[in-house]
C-alpha cells in the first residue's frame, strides 16, 4: 500500500501486477496491490483493502484475480458498487475502469498491454452513510397483516388498573382470612 497523489501512483508502480488506486472524499490515495487471488473491501477491519468511511458497508464488494483478468461482485452492499458509472452486482474489470464503493472512487489498473481505454468521465452521485441495522432507511413492511396501534387507549388503561386493584385487594383479603384463622388442635 503506498500514499501518493493518485495521477502519479500509476508512473511509480512499475510492477506487472494488477492495482487498485482508491481517491478517499479527503482526496488522500491509497494504491493497493492486488497480489491476493481474493481480495475484501469494506469498512470491517478484516477486509483486505479497509476503507474507513461510513458510506462504504462492512463487506462492500470483493475483487478475485486470476492472472490478467479481475472480477468485482458487489456483496449486497447498501450503496451498491458502481463501475464505469454504472451499478453493477458482478463485472469483469478492465485496465483503467473507473469504480465508486459508496463516496470512495477508485481505479483498476494492470498493466496488461492493449487493455488501456479511455476513461468515462464520473458523475457525482449521492450516497447515503451505511447503518448498523440490516433495515434500510427506505425499507416498507411487506406484511399481510395491520401494524399494531401505537397509541394508548384511556378507557382500556383505566379498566386494566381496575382489574389489577381488585385482584390485589382479593389477594390481600384471602391472606387476611387465612391469618384469622384459629389454630386447630
Amino acid at each position: 500500500m503506498f500514499l501518493q497523489n493518485c495521477g502519479d501512483a500509476a508512473q511509480l508502480i512499475k510492477t506487472e501486477m494488477a492495482h487498485l488506486s482508491v481517491t478517499l472524499p479527503d482526496s488522500t490515495c491509497v494504491v493497493h496491490e492486488l497480489a491476493e487471488e481474493l481480495n475484501t473491501i469494506g469498512r470491517a477491519p478484516e477486509n483486505t483493502i479497509h476503507l474507513e468511511e461510513p458510506s462504504v458497508s462492512g463487506r462492500h464488494a470483493e475483487l478475485m484475480v486470476a492472472g490478467e483478468n479481475c472480477h468485482l461482485r458487489d456483496l449486497d452492499s447498501t450503496n451498491g458498487t458502481l463501475v464505469n458509472g454504472e451499478p453493477v452486482i458482478s463485472a469483469q474489470l478492465r485496465s483503467g475502469d473507473r469504480i465508486r464503493f459508496g463516496k470512495v472512487e477508485a481505479c483498476y489498473e494492470c498493466d496488461v498491454a492493449g487493455s488501456a481505454q479511455p476513461r468515462p468521465r464520473l458523475e457525482e452521485v449521492e450516497a447515503r452513510p451505511a447503518e448498523l441495522s440490516a433495515r434500510p432507511a427506505d425499507y416498507a413492511n411487506a406484511s399481510p397483516f395491520p401494524t399494531r396501534k401505537k397509541t394508548k387507549d384511556p378507557a382500556r388503561s383505566a379498566i386494566l388498573a381496575a382489574v389489577a386493584v381488585a385482584f390485589v385487594a382479593f389477594l390481600a383479603s384471602m391472606i387476611a382470612l387465612f391469618l384469622m384463622q384459629p389454630p386447630t388442635l
